[in-house]
């Protein structure tokens, strides 16, 4: 028979009973001698945070590129502001939110620290113990309330300037529209070809404060003048001939892979200014080749143009939207500072954003613009409404109410009308024409109705005149392209819609339209 003899039981010692309860803490725990830094323990959780263990090959001034301890932004943490220096240094415990580790298996890790000296017996600090907290969650969620409210902040900011720019706008184009009616009806009837000459210069003067106009409205727009299905593919081969031409100093590379899916709604002539002004925009930041390519990315379609640039600088990015802001020299190629804030104000108008990265090459840049898909993938064609383009001078005749709150325009319209044959009555406001029209509807041929005016708006005063008269025939008209949904009032029933300033032959051609007898 044998008997098995055990020997004595050894009790675990204090240092394996901390060392045990240290490794399971929910905590990386780090301690170094001071003043030199050199390794003295670390837990296993310490290990997971900084993806390795404590190494004794490193002491303090060196904790940098061996342990990967990174700012936010990426650059190596200066080693004055390391935790361990700190607390040695204000002998006090410090605590560190900002580090960022960068793993050896190539992961991150955001984390925060608590530095606590430890004194001896002679009040001397002996060691340094650091608590490291991984933070990446909260890190993560803090950035994204940060950039949440950045975007927030810059909606409102652009929102509030958008609608500056837009009244300002509405104001100015009922002021041009006026010179340019009287220019355009004087210099009409002027048998002498020199002061003729010069009355025309003054058109063409109107002509171009009108496009410095449209191009604030642009930026201010939050709806669109014409709503149908287009496909952005067609859009882009359509001006692929007049890029090529007029931008011929840049090689333009085309990649239009959309197709059939490439359909949103929206309308094409301002999709053609979006397109112009980005590649104008990358030509004048210096780029020598530009790419323009289209594809399809869940339910959106994503236009791209790329450009080898100048670039834009990080903290630029936010600011390049605003209208008169530019980073261009002074020069030929200057520019007015609002291609990029008519464009914001076109894809914002289409449910559409932009984004802005680094482009070829990371040189340069990238202007992302992301548009809603249509449902449907049917080919788009513009849509059939008058919009006052083309020449022409049709002669007319009928009786026209006028209706603007503006009275220089009243007066200036009310002129050209009487001059392209039609007998005039004015109204100043939208009360005032209904009663007008109320009284003899048989009387009235048509109506020129401005859309935006105080008290009895536009449309309100269009739904009392059907009210009076189901087919009363109206010419819709505005200054401005931030209140005014056109679409809608063309879907409503308004037979054509202008937008001020427009020529005289335009007005002719249009009235002549919604005036003719049925066939």
């Amino acid at each position: 028979m044998t008997v098995a003899v055990s020997g004595p039981v050894v009790p675990p010692s204090d240092h394996d009973i901390i060392h045990a309860l240290a490794d399971n803490l929910p905590v990386g725990l780090w301690v170094a001698r001071a003043p030199t830094g050199e390794f003295v323990y670390s837990n296993r959780m310490f290990a997971e945070i900084m993806g390795q263990t404590g190494r004794d090959d490193v002491v303090a001034g060196e904790y940098s590129a061996p342990y990967g301890i990174m700012t936010r932004e990426g650059t190596p943490y200066p080693e004055h502001r390391m935790p361990f220096v700190r607390a040695l240094h204000e002998q006090r415990v410090v605590v560190v939110d900002d580090l960022s580790i960068h793993r050896p298996d190539g992961t991150k890790v955001d984390v925060r620290a608590f530095a606590q000296p430890v004194t001896g017996a002679g009040g001397a600090i002996t060691h340094v113990v650091i608590c490291f907290f991984d933070i990446t969650r909260e890190v993560a969620a803090e950035t994204a309330q940060k950039e949440s409210e950045v975007r927030l902040h810059r909606a409102q900011r652009l929102e509030a300037i958008g609608t500056l720019a837009g009244g300002i706008a509405h104001d100015f184009n009922n002021l041009i529209f006026g010179v340019k009616l009287v220019a355009a009806e004087l210099a009409n009837s002027e048998p002498d070809l020199e002061r003729r000459a010069q009355l025309e210069l003054i058109d063409g003067i109107t002509e171009r404060s009108a496009a410095l106009t449209r191009s604030l409205l642009g930026f201010a727009r939050r709806s669109r003048h014409r709503a149908a299905p287009v496909m952005l593919d067609d859009v882009i081969a359509q001006m692929r001939a007049l890029l090529e031409r007029t931008l011929s100093e840049i090689a333009i590379t085309f990649e239009l892979v959309a197709e059939q899916r490439g359909t949103i709604v929206g309308d094409e002539s301002q999709l053609e200014q979006v397109v112009m002004n980005l590649i104008v925009n990358a030509r004048d930041a210096g780029s020598t080749a530009v790419i323009v390519r289209t594809r399809t990315d869940a339910d959106h379609v994503v236009l791209e143009v790329i450009d080898n640039g100048g670039g834009i600088a990080l903290e630029l990015r936010e600011r390049v939207f605003e209208p008169y802001f530019t980073t261009k020299e002074q020069g030929a190629q200057q520019g007015t500072g609002l291609g990029l804030a008519t464009v914001l104000g076109i894809v914002e108008g289409h449910g559409g954003t932009i984004a802005i990265d680094d482009g070829i090459d990371g040189r340069g840049t990238t202007m992302r613009l992301r548009f809603p898909a249509a449902t449907f993938t049917a080919k788009a064609t513009r849509p059939a409404t008058a919009t006052g383009e083309g020449s022409g001078r049709p002669s007319g005749n009928g009786r026209i109410l006028v209706v603007d709150d503006d009275q220089l325009t009243l007066r200036a319209l009310a002129g050209m009308l009487r001059s392209l044959g039609y007998e005039a009555v004015v109204a100043a406001s939208g009360s005032e024409a209904v009663e007008v029209y109320r009284r003899d509807p048989a009387a009235i041929h048509a109506v020129v109705l401005d859309m935006i005016m105080p008290g009895m708006t536009g449309p309100a005063t269009y739904a009392a005149l059907r009210a009076i008269d189901p087919e009363v025939a109206v010419l819709g008209m505005s200054g401005s392209a931030t209140a005014v949904d056109a679409q809608a009032l063309l879907d409503e029933g308004v037979r054509a819609f202008m937008a001020k300033p427009y020529a005289a032959d335009a007005l002719a051609r249009v009235l002549a339209e919604i005036t003719a007898p049925p066939p």
